[in-house]
């Protein structure tokens, strides 16, 4: 992977300058890692700690986690804040498309696929391995512009490499951000103090391939020094996911 910064100086904490950066995929095959977690599953802390080590390891390109809250357990007592009716829906789509009747959480999806022996290192080093050497499907390049305003406008090049069919792709387009959390008082975690990292703040879809472009507008706790803009391209038919990158705006200083 390789990133380019264009021009400098992203402000600390929630304050961002005007910037630009970009970053393309390699040669062979990124692993996306997702996790469908909510605050008010007793059962998900574990795999929100699971997915915070691999913080010191986003940076190098061939893994890129992302961690999507559902909203169906705030009925239990305790709202998450950071869930989205958009990622309940997306957790259905990539259940449909790998021929699931349910969801649940926590859950880890490794390149599309159900993955539940996420908790063994052994086995996912053999997942991540799988994925790394599969000569790269999609050439994908994220270019990245932060306005005055902190407004984000992601513009994401898919380039087919020659034989792709790309009649059932999507380019997925999403903002993490590290280090939320909050106090839960009520529900199935009350009393727990919970962290989360790579947190989807939000997210835009693209049938098809070649240029997508998507505007994000900034939330009150947006802070840009914790946050990434992460892409991937997935057959929406099969959930295959044929490539990924994420871009640290902290990487734009």
């Amino acid at each position: 992977m390789r990133l380019l910064c264009l021009l400098l100086a992203l402000l600390p904490a929630a304050a961002f300058a005007a910037a630009q950066c970009s970053v393309r995929s390699g040669p062979n095959t990124a692993a996306l890692v997702e996790l469908y977690t909510s605050e008010g599953c007793s059962s998900c802390p574990p795999a929100d700690r699971w997915l915070s080590a691999f913080v010191p390891a986003a940076g190098n390109g061939d893994v890129v986690p992302v961690a999507f809250h559902v909203g169906y357990w705030d009925y239990i007592g305790w709202k998450d804040v950071f869930a989205d009716p958009r990622f309940t829906q997306r957790q259905r789509d990539v259940a449909s498309a790998s021929g699931s009747s349910y969801v649940y959480t926590p859950q880890v999806i490794v390149g599309g696929r159900d993955f539940r022996s996420w908790s063994s290192a052994r086995s996912l080093e053999s997942a991540f391995d799988a994925i790394r050497r599969k000569p790269a499907a999609i050439d994908l390049e994220v270019a990245l512009a932060i306005g005055a305003d902190r407004e984000l406008t992601a513009e994401v090049n898919a380039i087919p490499r020659p034989g792709l069919r790309a009649g059932d792709l999507t380019v997925v387009t999403v903002v993490t951000q590290n280090g939320l959390g909050n106090h839960v008082t009520k529900g199935e975690n009350r009393g727990e103090k919970l962290r989360h990292d790579f947190v989807v703040r939000d997210l835009a879809t693209h049938r098809g391939l070649g240029v997508a472009r998507a505007t994000f507008r900034p939330k009150p706790d947006w802070d840009g020094g914790k946050m990434s803009v992460a892409a991937f391209v997935q057959n929406a038919k099969t959930g295959e996911v044929l490539q990924a990158v994420s871009l640290p705006l902290s990487a734009c200083r």
